[in-house]
């Protein structure tokens, strides 16, 4: 079921006061695309991505990372056991390098994994026609409703850093540990909303980086319109009404 008209001029993303405050370091990377189909061809550019990792993780493993010890730090400050709740990108990093290769899912996700590899940086892709009205990274109440990618309904921990809509869906839990199956990318996802978050003491320059890897990667693969947005505690709101079909690319500063 959708969740609102993608032309709702009153869609947006941020972060809240308390999370800016409560992690000043944080540096945050914002997209939405429109015109995304299942049947892109992007496994040239996943080799390409997956390659920069493997020289990363040559020496060493993901734990040696700034980034990756930088959301360690945060975790902990969270409350959280690092190595039992990790960040999304560490998590795939370490399935990476004990594979050599993450499962396919769908080709925006598969594209996004190998970026996060690439840059050690947690990204989550969200279906916008799943997302009611806003979404808000803050502290839970408790009474939000998750849902796991296997189906299984959860409320997320109060005080826990949430991904949470107008209508009170969590769309990740713990932060950047878990995202939810209500918001997940499918074969019939048009439209998606993408965010990059990043904690380390360079957040500044690659967060941005990666926004544009990502935003050129999308529009050499579909014919997608994108916009783009850099957030910080004095400008941490992204409108994102999609764009009519069609319409020129956009990037908000």
């Amino acid at each position: 079921m959708t969740a609102h008209s993608t032309t709702d001029p009153n869609m947006y993303f941020q972060h809240s006061d308390e999370i800016w405050s409560d992690h000043p370091e944080l540096v945050v990377g914002a997209l939405v695309a429109t015109g995304i189909t299942a049947d892109a061809v992007v496994e040239p550019r996943i080799e390409a991505f997956t390659m920069l990792a493997k020289a990363r993780l040559a020496a060493g493993t993901e734990a040696d990372l700034p980034e990756i010890q930088a959301w360690r730090r945060t975790f902990s400050k969270m409350g959280l056991k690092p190595t039992r709740y990790r960040c999304a990108s560490e998590s795939l990093l370490r399935r990476f390098r004990k594979e050599g290769a993450l499962p396919r899912i769908h080709p925006l996700v598969d594209l996004c994994n190998a970026i996060s590899l690439a840059f050690a940086i947690p990204v989550a892709a969200l279906d916008v026609d799943r997302i009611s009205r806003h979404l808000e990274v803050r502290h839970a109440a408790g009474d939000e409703n998750y849902l796991t990618l296997s189906g299984e309904p959860e409320n997320p921990e109060p005080g826990e850093v949430t991904f949470v809509d107008a209508a009170g869906h969590t769309h990740a839990r713990r932060w950047t540990n878990r995202q939810s199956g209500h918001s997940a990318v499918r074969d019939t996802t048009d439209t998606v909303l993408i965010v990059a978050e990043g904690v380390h003491a360079s957040a500044a320059t690659d967060v941005p980086r990666l926004i544009a890897t990502l935003s050129d990667a999308l529009s050499s693969v579909w014919p997608a319109t994108v916009r783009t947005a850099t957030l910080s505690r004095h400008a941490p709101r992204f409108d994102f009404a999609v764009q009519p079909s069609g319409a020129r690319d956009e990037t908000q500063r």
